[in-house]
């Protein structure tokens, strides 16, 4: 009986995150999270109180994994500052050439419910996005840039401008001028 509990759960989860990431999180409905879950409305309310709990759950659950692929991306174990910011780029490149690739979710989310501060998933979306730039502060820290707080707060700043503007013109040109414009304001931070 647990079991089934758990796994219930987990696929509300997953049907969640899935509509959440494809269509946004005001234009899913309950319903359409249960159906997707294949489980009934009713057992939904058994697992979450509401579809507010739901998105928190999601958030809660795909934090850590979002976390750990940068952080692959990033301690791939070349202390060459160069070599390791054009890996970083290469990665985020692969990311956001994919064909289904609609921007970071916690980004969406946060702009999404822009005019409700006080959200649950909003503070999910604000600790994650601080996890995010400790791992590049550390990150910097580990190929020798000078002032890594402040490189990793310039570089979570124009990564997040990068991705939106590819996002918004579909074109892959607004990273090469924002990787480019990161890789150069970098390097002149290395030791000489």
């Amino acid at each position: 009986m647990a079991r089934q509990i758990g796994e219930a759960r987990a696929k509300i989860i997953e049907a969640a995150y899935k509509l959440f990431y494809r269509r946004g999180y005001a234009r899913v409905g309950v319903d359409e999270i249960a159906a997707a879950a294949g489980v009934t409305k009713r057992t939904l309310y058994y697992h979450f109180q509401s579809k507010d709990d739901v998105l928190a759950r999601v958030l809660e659950e795909q934090g850590p994994l979002a976390l750990e692929r940068i952080k692959v991306w990033t301690f791939l174990g070349d202390r060459d500052p160069a070599a390791a910011l054009d890996r970083l780029f290469a990665e985020l490149t692969k990311w956001i050439s994919n064909p289904n690739w609609s921007g970071s979710g916690f980004t969406r989310l946060a702009v999404e419910l822009a005019d409700l501060p006080g959200h649950p998933a909003r503070k999910i979306a604000h600790l994650h996005k601080l996890e995010v730039e400790a791992t590049y502060r550390e990150f910097l820290s580990s190929i020798g840039v000078a002032e890594p707080a402040k490189r990793a707060r310039e570089l979570s700043i124009v990564l997040e401008g990068t991705l939106l503007q590819v996002l918004l013109h579909g074109d892959l040109t607004y990273a090469e001028v924002g990787f480019a414009l990161l890789r150069d304001r970098i390097a002149r931070t290395l030791p000489v």
